[in-house]
């Protein structure tokens, strides 16, 4: 465990520095596996870090939470991942983000920013003697470990308190699925037969249990389930859209014909998520329109290459893509087998897609038209 502290003091640096009361940047908690900080603004952003198991050899990663994700904060946030290497990467993403983030919106910047970095010891030798003197205090040790287990290691509900969320607490059922799944990765990495990345499963873990958390899940706007636990595959099934929406009136139409009232999409992740995007399509109803390609791709600029940022959280991604079919007017073709999707039809489809749009850019529709 001598190895990790250093990041221990890291973020007792970053609390000291950055407490609750601060009135420009909060860090609201803080522990191994992740950190959430408050942008206090106006406006006023949350913003979270996933902490990899190798830190500092891998940099951590850093995303808005929920629905809250702006385009300038995206901006920002994929700005951190291109950062030169440093001896201590929290510290100085966390100094680039709060300057990005107070020049963006006309404050000015806090002058503890500036002696962040010169408060912690640069050198491995430093590192090393340190490392060495903590040894010694075993029992600190172990109440350290116990931070230790998030992610992979645990799932324990590391609430910050904050208003923003307050009563997001996980359910039974929602806490069974983590551990199956936190035990299953697990085993997987010891028997060196995971299909995924130790970043790409640190992310997933992270956002699921996030969504388990949201109002949009408990409030039964959307579920998520793994396919056999597989922590890369996701049946999403979208239950609520925009009342006022024609695609509404199918939903119910739906409820009457086949006692179903959602629509199903597939969310399968690589190995490079957050860095790449996920691959999403449609698998039931059938539809036309909603910006749904053959073979039941969702045609998406958020969700190409060119588009992805891995500041975006999955939460706000599920909800993006409902909005994206009200909006292109998706209706169910009732009576039309959904047979016709396929995940070879789809992604042959998508690729095409993609093609077309390097070449030729995106389309942005006027402002009246949402």
């Amino acid at each position: 465990m001598a190895r990790r502290n250093p990041l221990r003091r890291e973020l007792s640096l970053l609390e000291q520095t950055f407490p609750r009361g601060h009135s420009q940047f909060q860090i609201t908690s803080a522990n191994m596996d992740e950190v959430t900080c408050v942008f206090v603004g106006p406006p006023r952003f949350r913003i979270q870090c996933n902490i990899s198991v190798d830190y500092p050899a891998t940099k951590p990663y850093w995303f808005a939470d929920g629905d809250q994700t702006d385009v300038v904060v995206a901006s920002i946030l994929e700005e951190l991942t291109s950062l030169p290497d440093s001896p201590h990467p929290i510290l100085s993403c966390a100094n680039v983000l709060i300057s990005r983030l107070c020049e963006m919106f006309g404050y000015a910047k806090p002058d503890c920013c500036s002696t962040l970095l010169q408060q912690f010891p640069v050198s491995d030798r430093d590192g090393e003697m340190e490392d060495e003197e903590d040894e010694d205090e075993p029992e600190e040790d172990d109440e350290d470990d116990e931070d230790d287990n998030v992610g992979l290691d645990g799932i324990e509900d590391h609430s910050d308190n904050d208003t923003v969320d307050s009563g997001c607490g996980l359910d039974s059922d929602s806490r069974a699925t983590l551990e199956r799944v936190k035990i299953s990765t697990r085993d997987e990495y010891v028997k060196g037969t995971v299909s995924g990345s130790v970043q790409a499963s640190d992310r997933l873990m992270k956002d699921l249990r996030d969504i388990y958390r949201s109002a949009g899940h408990k409030d039964g706007m959307f579920s998520v389930e793994l396919v056999e636990d597989n922590l890369y595959e996701w049946m999403i099934r979208l239950k609520q859209v925009d009342p006022d929406s024609p695609l509404y009136g199918d939903l119910k139409k739906l409820k009457e014909k086949e006692n179903k009232d959602y629509i199903q999409l597939s969310m399968t992740f690589s190995e490079s998520f957050p860095f790449a995007p996920p691959f999403v399509r449609v698998i039931y109803p059938v539809l036309t329109g909603g910006y749904v390609l053959n073979g039941g791709a969702v045609c998406m600029e958020l969700l190409t290459p060119q588009g992805w940022s891995s500041a975006y959280s999955l939460e706000a991604v599920i909800l993006q893509i409902a909005a994206t079919l009200v909006k292109g007017k998706a209706r169910i073709q009732f009576g039309t087998s959904n047979s016709c999707y396929s995940l070879h039809r789809a992604q042959q489809a998508f690729r095409s897609l993609v093609e077309i749009h390097v070449k030729n850019g995106w389309y942005t529709p006027p402002k009246q038209d949402g």
